[in-house]
């Protein structure tokens, strides 16, 4: 559990893998996500079983409210993938808290490099560092078609 001040009274950020909701995860990202819609189940479960997860929860209810996961080798690179936030919440300033506190958990491992992907949400990484690619041409992608 992390006190962080960032966050709205009433919440808390955890990296506790036993306090992720991977049934509301899944409905969120599977039904909701444009970038996992239909995404099965147990395809969630080994994605989340392979990060570093990140979930943040009403102190209140226990309740999952966001989440985010972190693909790294804790040592020189992270792909931030996943971030999702309930739209009952939104709003109120959890997304932003979650990916500096996912931020600065990557950085305490000596991290160099962590990249993203968005369509939609580069106002919410910008503000905390995140920015373009300096040089795309570099970079290559591999994409199995799904069967």
């Amino acid at each position: 559990m992390t006190a962080d001040p960032r966050l709205p009274e009433g919440y808390e950020i955890s990296t506790d893998p036993a306090r992720i909701d991977a049934g509301t995860v899944h409905r969120w990202l599977s039904t909701d996500a444009y970038w996992a819609l239909g995404r099965p189940r147990e395809t969630q479960g080994k994605a989340i079983g392979g990060s570093l997860n990140f979930g943040v929860y009403d102190t209140v209810t226990g309740a999952q409210v966001a989440y985010a996961r972190v693909i790294t080798d804790r040592a020189t690179f992270a792909w931030l993938c996943d971030v999702y936030v309930d739209p009952a919440v939104r709003g109120k300033g959890l997304g932003t808290a979650l990916v500096t506190a996912v931020r600065d958990a990557v950085r305490e491992y000596g991290v160099r490099r962590v990249l993203l992907a968005t369509h939609d949400a580069h106002e919410v990484y910008a503000p905390l560092g995140f920015r373009p690619l300096e040089r795309p041409d570099q970079w290559m992608a591999l994409i199995f078609e799904q069967s």
